[in-house]
């Protein structure tokens, strides 16, 4: 197996990881400092690349068209808590997921109403667009590259968020104990508002940055949404570098099993019958991981344990 290929899997299972980690992160915020499961977090997903085609196309400018994928889902964010998620706190979690799940359908037949059913796309930016050499003579897109830099950016960002500022405390204080910072005057409403709207906006952020790279259609959320959740069962609920680990870890063995498995098994089946087997077993690699992780840790890699 040639080199260079490994090492464009290892960048394509990075950037693919850096972006389920966007969408991993305000998941695990939300479930961690809430308490809820929320479904509709794909949903978001797909407000930010709509949001961004739609100013892209009105405008021409790819970043005015990120910005608005940010404002779009934050924005839809704060309505949903308000109007519906604040109902939920204290209700079971078969409750909260037929609420959340109800609004998959309604975003996913919103979106087929306002943009109609046939996808959407819009461009990479010049200065982004084509490949750049790297060391070893790999050429890799510069834009796929650029994605990696901003998910490390946005996860350094996160850290120092939640580590180094005032929001950051209450947040975290707010996973470990709700009543007893509510005791303490911290508006618990105003910080869900805050934690769910940021969540919102790396989930939209997300859907802008991967919809110039594929098409922008309805449900284009839910695949994520499921390797999402994987991340977070994996990294460990609350934690964002539990959520970051995990993601790095999914991304790598979805994209490195694809080309892996099937070449072990070429060593002792026919070459036919082991890219099928291998290409099944690929797909089922990153639940299989996530059952090791549970059975080493079933609290996640970073999760608290009971």
């Amino acid at each position: 197996m040639s080199p260079i290929l490994i090492i464009e899997q290892l960048l394509n299972g990075l950037q693919f990881g850096v972006m389920l980690f966007l969408m991993a992160a305000g998941l695990t915020l939300i479930f961690g400092v809430m308490g809820l499961i929320n479904l509709a977090h794909g949903s978001l997903y797909m407000v930010g690349a709509f949001a961004a085609a739609a100013v892209a196309a009105a405008t021409g400018s790819f970043f005015l068209a990120l910005a608005a994928s940010l404002a779009a889902a934050a924005a839809a964010g704060v309505v949903i808590e308000v109007f519906v998620i604040r109902r939920l706190y204290r209700a079971a979690h078969l409750d909260q997921v037929l609420a959340t799940f109800a609004l998959i359908l309604i975003f996913a037949e919103g979106a087929r109403w306002v943009f109609g059913s046939f996808p959407l796309y819009f461009d990479v930016p010049p200065m982004l667009s084509g490949p750049i050499m790297l060391p070893g003579g790999v050429q890799y897109p510069l834009y796929r590259l650029a994605l990696i830099g901003v998910g490390l950016a946005v996860g350094c960002g996160l850290w120092w968020l939640t580590a180094r500022t005032r929001i950051g405390i209450q947040i975290r204080a707010g996973a470990n104990d709700r009543e007893m910072i509510a005791a303490l005057g911290v508006d618990i409403s105003r910080l869900y508002t805050v934690v769910f709207a940021l969540g919102a906006a790396l989930a939209g952020f997300a859907g802008a940055l991967v919809g110039a790279i594929q098409s922008v259609e309805v449900g284009m959320g839910d695949p994520v949404l499921i390797m999402a959740f994987v991340v977070v069962v994996i990294g460990g609920i609350g934690s964002i570098k539990g959520a970051f680990i995990g993601a790095i870890l999914v991304g790598l063995t979805d994209r490195l099993g694809g080309i892996f498995l099937p070449e072990v098994f070429k060593l002792f089946m026919e070459p036919g019958a082991a890219t099928q087997t291998g290409s099944a077993l690929a797909s089922m690699a990153i639940y299989i991981l996530m059952g090791v992780v549970l059975v080493w840790r079933p609290s996640g890699l970073f999760g608290a344990r009971a």
